[in-house]
Formats: structure tokens, sequence, C-alpha cells
């Protein structure tokens, strides 16, 4: 539209044009037969007809001057229309964003690959931040936490081999290395930890959690689930070779 007005604008300029050439003519054919109509070789109709003839022209050219304006009035309010067009695009293309940001806030996407297990949420339920929803089960990084007691630690390693055996598995040990230790006892980080501050005290022996990483295969990852009961042996030569060195080294010294 912005371009047709551009033509429509050239197309007044020329009928101004034309009707400034048109009325500069008529204008010299009054002053020209002005002198002879007041000798008489013209007649005063002739020349009531020419002065007719050139307040047209005038007119003309007047209406076709404000036609021009109008003309040229019209680009701005084009323009005007598409920096509103350009703002409502804006908004719509925010619009659009935000859309896809409220689609893609109903998909919840878990940090691990795994198993879903404990599912409590359904289909079309409407669920709030910080609804327990279900538990993911990893299935590619298996690991177990054992419970030694703290009189077992004294020489284990991180990075020391260990069998396990899963009750659920008779028959068939599999492999795995020791990963992590926990910071501190079962005891200590339980929900309503013991206090001895009192006078009367029981040693108890404590439980320390051991990371251990499993190594097995895709069919045996399959047979393996949350709460099995396992038992765990942790080789610790290579820490008490170590040790029976440095006791070596230290009575030699």
């Amino acid at each position: 539209e912005l371009a047709q007005q551009q033509a429509s604008i050239g197309e007044a300029r020329a009928q101004l044009d034309g009707a400034v050439s048109n009325e500069a003519h008529a204008a010299a054919q009054v002053k020209r037969y002005e002198p002879l109509a007041v000798t008489g070789a013209e007649t005063e109709e002739r020349v009531a007809d020419l002065r007719n003839t050139a307040r047209q022209a005038s007119a003309t050219r007047a209406a076709d001057a404000a036609a021009l304006q109008v003309a040229e009035r019209q680009v701005a309010n084009l323009q005007a229309q598409i920096v509103q067009s350009r703002a409502q695009l804006e908004a719509a293309l925010a619009s659009a964003r935000q859309s896809q940001l409220d689609a893609q806030d109903t998909v919840l996407r878990s940090t691990i690959a795994g198993r879903v297990g404990d599912r409590t949420v359904r289909v079309g339920q409407y669920v709030q931040p910080g609804t327990r929803l279900m538990t993911i089960v990893p299935v590619q990084d298996v690991y177990l936490t054992a419970n030694f007691k703290e009189t077992q630690i004294g020489l284990m390693r991180v990075g020391q081999p260990a069998t396990i055996r899963v009750d659920a598995l008779s028959g068939e040990d599999l492999h795995g290395t020791v990963d992590s230790f926990s910071p501190g006892t079962g005891s200590q980080f339980a929900l309503l930890p013991a206090q001895n501050a009192t006078g009367n005290f029981t040693k108890i022996v404590q439980r320390v959690p051991v990371k251990i990483r499993i190594t097995a295969g895709p069919e045996t990852r399959k047979v393996l689930l949350p709460g099995l009961s396992v038992n765990v042996d942790v080789d610790t030569r290579s820490a008490r070779d170590t040790a029976e060195r440095i006791e070596r080294e230290n009575g030699r010294g």
C-alpha cells in the first residue's frame, strides 16, 4: 500500500503541474484580450469567458494541490500503520514464546536414566511445585550401600574390589569396587540422632554406609532392585600389605 501510495503521489503531482500550466495559460489569455476589449477589437463576452476559464483553472490548481497534500499525508498514516503492525508482531512473538515456555513447563525431565517406581501421579492430575511424583531407579550406574561395622572399615579404601552375593540371585556372585564412604555413621544422620550426654553411656558398635559400585551386565541389572538383601565382602589385602610395610619401615627406623 505504501508503494501504491507513492505512485498516487506522483500522479497527483503531475496533475498539479498540469493545473498550474493551465492556470498560467488562462491568466495570460485574459491579460492579452483585456486591452483588445478596451479598444473594441474584441468583445467583452470573449473576455468574460476567458476570465471564467482562468478562475476555473485556479480552482482546479487549488484542488489538485489539496489532493497532493492529502496523498502525501496518507504516507505518514501508512508508515504509522506499519509501526503498529510491527509492534503487534513483536507482541505476538512474545506471546508465542511464552506459550512455548508454558508447554515446556508441563514436561518434567529426569537428570538420570532409569526405571519409574513408586509412581503417585496420574494422568490429568494437577501438581504443585515440590510435589513428589515418582522414584527413578537408575539402570546404568548401579550401586549399593553396605552398612559395615565401624570395626570393619579400618583397612577399607576407595577402589578396593568387592564380592557381592544377592539373595535374589542364588549361586551367582557379582563384582564391584568401593566408591565412597559416608561422612558419618547411619545413626548420626537419623531423624532423631542418639544423644549420649548422660552419665549412663553404653558403647554400641556403629554402622558406616559404604557406597559400592556394581559391575553387572544388562540382564543382571534388570533383576537388581532397590531394597534387596545382599552380603558384601571387600578385599582389604592391599591396604593390609601397605600397613605392614609402613610398620616394618617404622620398626627399622
